[in-house]
């Protein structure tokens, strides 16, 4: 399982990479194998602006739907056009090419209540 160091983690399993005013959303590489083959994603916000914890889309695999939850808060800017084609990205590369939304932040502070790499292994008992 993979946890680059360069993202924070949120406990609802998100990630977020931060450049400049604006950052990367998406799901971890264990919230991706718990849900297993991903089918669909659906990203109605784009444009929204949206608190930290709020819902931003769902993620769609073959059991089950998931909520996408901010792990801060933004404007979404965004969706990776990638997904409609090929919703399979977030499986084969969560933190790459299957990146879900592009916010811009609203509340930098928010990013210090967000985990590192060994605290979200912590927390989720790896």
């Amino acid at each position: 399982m993979n946890f680059p160091e360069n993202v924070k983690y949120s406990r609802d399993h998100e990630w977020i990479r931060v450049e400049g005013q604006e950052a990367y959303v998406g799901i971890t590489d264990f919230a991706q194998n718990e849900l297993g083959e991903i089918v669909y994603v659906d990203i109605p916000t784009v444009g929204e602006i949206l608190e930290s914890g709020e819902i931003f889309g769902s993620i769609e695999a073959v059991k089950t739907v998931s909520d996408l939850l901010m792990p801060a808060s933004g404007k979404v800017l965004e969706m990776n056009p990638e997904l409609d084609d090929s919703p399979e990205l977030v499986n084969k590369d969560p933190y790459g090419k299957g990146w879900i939304i592009k916010i811009s932040i609203q509340k930098p502070e928010e990013l210090d209540n967000l985990l590192s790499a060994d605290q979200y292994k912590s927390f989720i008992g790896k």
